[in-house]
């Protein structure tokens, strides 16, 4: 595995740090998760619907070593230290200010441990008008110009997933990696700083970036904001299916072949991408008023031969049962301390590289074993 021998101790809790040590314990490193005692990360009591643990801790944690560790206790913050001598990153996620509380300032962890790559995600960054403002995905996702671009016209909405935490901690992970390749070069660790709100203000660039046009993209619900059609369209009983036309070539064959209709191609209200946008609701219903007698699977079929894309609107149970995810074989059991939970695999694919899909860990399952060799050692000074 590539990031065997290598050891992270992560300071975390809920999405963003763990997000990124998940992808660091998947290419064989290994995580020391530390947790406060008796309740440990509080993404472990979030619900109790992955058959009676959280679905969220399960996702984030497998294959760490959960240590169980009180660091208001000045010897456990010197335990630390200990542990940190054979670390090559520490991770973490805490709120503003509390790493340097804790008595772990990464300029001078830096100074005492020259070969440590030290990692915080924080909300806003460590300084600036913002640096002391607690920070969750939603909040960001409000300060970032998420929802004004996320749902329908006439209201916002938060994507379905916790976005600006997936983008932290996917920034941290390849900055962690590229910090690593850093090191076996200078043999020298760095400090890195992961803002959430720098994050998804990356992905929002394409918004930010449509705005010199002298206008902010709608909302514009499942269809696309800029691209049409590009969406939702009714098929025969009611069905969905997605259908994206990306040029005038598209639109060609998809008015030839399956509206059959041609005279739309040199429609002057439907000639170009900016024409269609601008009549969408005009065109929707000539549209469905065709794909609304077709069966979802045939059009679908019609489409993939026409080479024009589509995608069924799935749910969460379509999602699992994928074609494409039966096909690769995505789904691997890992044990808990509930039996054994079916996981999906990562996305990460090598043709000669292993990936670890270690177990889900009890809170305080690796205590002694991690912290038992650095007790002993501070016994016998």
């Amino acid at each position: 595995m590539p990031l065997q021998g290598i050891r992270v101790v992560s300071i975390e809790h809920a999405v963003a740090a763990p997000f990124a040590s998940r992808q660091l314990a998947d290419l064989g490193a290994e995580i020391i998760k530390i947790e406060k005692p008796g309740v440990g990360d509080f993404a472990r009591s979030y619900d109790e619907a992955t058959h009676g643990l959280s679905g969220n801790f399960v996702w984030l944690n497998r294959g760490k070593k959960s240590v169980e560790l009180d660091l208001k206790k000045q010897e456990n913050v010197q335990l630390i230290f200990d542990i940190l001598q054979d670390t090559d990153v520490l991770l973490n996620n805490l709120g503003p200010g509390a790493l340097d509380r804790l008595g772990f300032n990464p300029e001078k962890l830096h100074e005492i441990f020259p070969h440590l790559i030290i990692c915080s995600i924080s909300g806003y960054g460590k300084e600036g008008p913002y640096s002391n403002k607690k920070a969750y995905d939603l909040l960001i996702q409000s300060e970032a110009a998420v929802l004004q671009i996320t749902g329908s016209p006439d209201a916002p909405a938060k994507t379905g997933l916790a976005v600006v935490d997936i983008a932290s901690g996917m920034y941290a992970f390849s900055s962690i990696l590229a910090a690593i390749i850093h090191r076996n070069k200078t043999k020298i660790g760095t400090i890195i700083e992961i803002s959430m709100l720098e994050a998804i203000a990356e992905w929002m660039s394409f918004p930010i970036y449509y705005t010199y046009g002298g206008t902010e993209p709608v909302r514009s619900g499942t269809d696309h904001a800029t691209i049409y059609p590009y969406g939702p369209f009714l098929t025969m009983n009611k069905e969905q299916l997605f259908i994206a036309i990306q040029n005038n070539r598209e639109w060609e064959i998809f008015c030839r072949e399956i509206l059959k209709d041609a005279s739309l191609i040199v429609n002057p209200r439907f000639k170009t991408n900016i024409l269609r946008v601008q009549n969408k609701m005009l065109l929707k219903k000539i549209i469905e008023d065709v794909t609304g007698e077709i069966d979802r699977a045939d059009l679908a079929n019609l489409l993939d031969e026409k080479k024009i894309a589509n995608a069924y609107f799935n749910d969460i149970n379509g999602l699992i049962n994928h074609p494409q995810l039966q096909f690769y074989q995505k789904w691997k059991n890992v044990n808990s301390e509930v039996g054994k939970i079916s996981m999906l695999q990562s996305p990460m694919n090598f043709n000669n590289i292993s990936c670890h899909w270690g177990d889900i860990p009890l809170l305080g399952e690796h205590t002694d074993e991690v912290l038992s060799p650095y007790k002993k050692r501070r016994s016998n000074y």
